[in-house]
């Protein structure tokens, strides 16, 4: 793969991941309302619990980013935006994480990227607030806000999904299209390999669950869809069975994915 991807430990170049967040999520999205960070660094009280990964281009420029959310006393976003239909009782808290806040380079985004991970123009129009829960929420007791938003104006409007997928489209043809998503997804799997990670919590577009399904990362939902950042469902993923489906369905993947890893 082309691209580098590091875990961030120097505070220049994790304000360069909060730089490359609020362009994408404050000003090219509208996710975020941009006057909460006059720094324009997008941050919030996730960051400190969470690992940060940064994808280079040649040029070294970050280019792309996704955190890992670890068991903290702030929580996991997808149990307090999304009411989890789902009993991690058995999970040990250091066992599970989030994978959240995937952010790329407007210049690496193809159209179709944009819909994978962000969602249908119709499916990000209308939002809650960022600053309340959406719906109630059995785990926390939070009676979650059900007045809608409108979110900030829709800068980049597409046609619909193109029908013509084509399904002859080899696994090498697929990676090469979306290989600054799988880079990161390479990273997030390393490092919850070396810290003993079973499984991942994520709160997706149903386009971001399929794009990962083609690669072999079966998510299963773990709730029902909510209006958060446009209509997001939880999932779960439990590593070792995803590791057994990249294996069957992309053993050239897992390889790649796996080297130098101890697996268990």
């Amino acid at each position: 793969m082309p691209f580098k991807v590091e875990l961030v430990t120097d505070e220049d170049a994790l304000a360069e991941v909060f730089k490359l967040r609020y362009k994408v999520y404050c000003q090219e999205w509208g996710f975020e309302k941009p006057e909460k960070y006059p720094d324009r660094l997008e941050t919030d009280e996730y960051d400190k619990y969470s690992l940060h990964f940064a994808a280079r281009d040649d040029s070294q420029k970050i280019v792309g980013t996704v955190r890992l959310i670890l068991g903290s006393p702030a929580g996991f976003p997808a149990e307090r935006y999304c009411q989890v239909d789902f009993d991690r009782s058995g999970i040990p808290e250091e066992c599970i994480a989030e994978i959240s806040r995937l952010a790329i380079n407007r210049e690496y985004r193809k159209r179709s990227e944009d819909k994978y991970i962000y969602g249908p123009d119709e499916e990000r129009r209308v939002i809650g607030s960022f600053d309340q829960p959406f719906n109630f929420n059995n785990k926390t007791g939070h009676q979650m806000n059900k007045n809608n938003y409108r979110r900030a104006d829709d800068r980049y409007r597409y046609n619909k999904y193109a029908s013509a997928r084509s399904k002859n489209e080899t696994q090498d043809e697929r990676r090469s299209k979306h290989e600054l998503i799988t880079s990161l997804y390479k990273a997030i799997y390393q490092e919850s390999k070396k810290r003993k990670l079973t499984h991942w919590y994520a709160v997706m577009t149903q386009g971001l669950v399929i794009l990962l399904k083609r690669f072999g990362f079966g998510f299963q939902a773990a709730g029902d869809p909510v209006d958060y950042h446009g209509i997001r469902t939880p999932y779960l993923g439990e590593i070792q069975k995803i590791e057994q489906e990249v294996q069957a369905n992309n053993p050239e993947l897992y390889d790649e994915f796996t080297k130098d890893v101890q697996l268990f």
